[in-house]
């Protein structure tokens, strides 16, 4: 599923140069018909192609996805790492000072065995929470190629139509001999 981006061999890349008419199709999705370049820039035009983010992030979170996303901010925030650093603290403080009668003496095999618990289950879950942001992402990146794409067409048209303009000029001035000032009088 990568939308404007062409998949090959499972990897999502830029589509290939397309004509003028294809991007628009891409960007209006529902023109069958060959039309004028000033229909279709009338279509470019009235079509919005920009999403708000909401829509692209979409409001359906399952409960999985909620937790693991709840899961990694808080681990990733510094309430987190402080309390666990004091967590350890006082690990290895009670078991140093304890030592004929602690619950995990020196090598600290108890907590080892903690830590390990506790990294196999963050793992899987950021990982859940870090897949979701980069879809996000993707979907950001293709909106905003879309509106890109339909700024550039918009340019283009508008650039077309100055030099045209520019044309119709030089060949009005040509016609008429050259005798038009600058303030757009003739010459009296």
């Amino acid at each position: 599923m990568c939308g404007l981006f062409a998949e090959r061999n499972g990897v999502c890349k830029f589509m290939d140069p397309h004509t003028k008419t294809e991007i628009v199709n891409i960007i209006i999705e529902d023109v069958d018909q060959e039309l004028l370049d000033e229909e279709i820039m009338h279509l470019v035009l009235d079509k919005r192609v920009s999403q708000p983010g909401a829509a692209i992030e979409g409001s359906h979170r399952t409960f999985g996805e909620r937790a693991a996303d709840s899961f990694a901010k808080f681990v990733g925030s510094w309430t987190f790492i402080c309390g666990f650093l004091v967590v350890l603290i006082i690990w290895i403080t009670t078991n140093v000072i304890l030592l004929s009668g602690a619950f995990d003496p020196f090598p600290f095999i108890l907590l080892n065995l903690v830590l390990s618990c506790v990294a196999a289950i963050q793992a899987p879950l950021i990982m859940m929470s870090q897949n979701r942001q980069e879809h996000k992402d993707r979907l950001r990146a293709e909106n905003d190629y879309k509106v890109n794409l339909k700024s550039e067409i918009i340019m283009q048209d508008l650039h077309n139509k100055m030099d045209q303009i520019l044309e119709n000029q030089e060949k009005i001035l040509s016609m008429s001999g050259g005798d038009i000032n600058t303030d757009g009088k003739g010459k009296s």
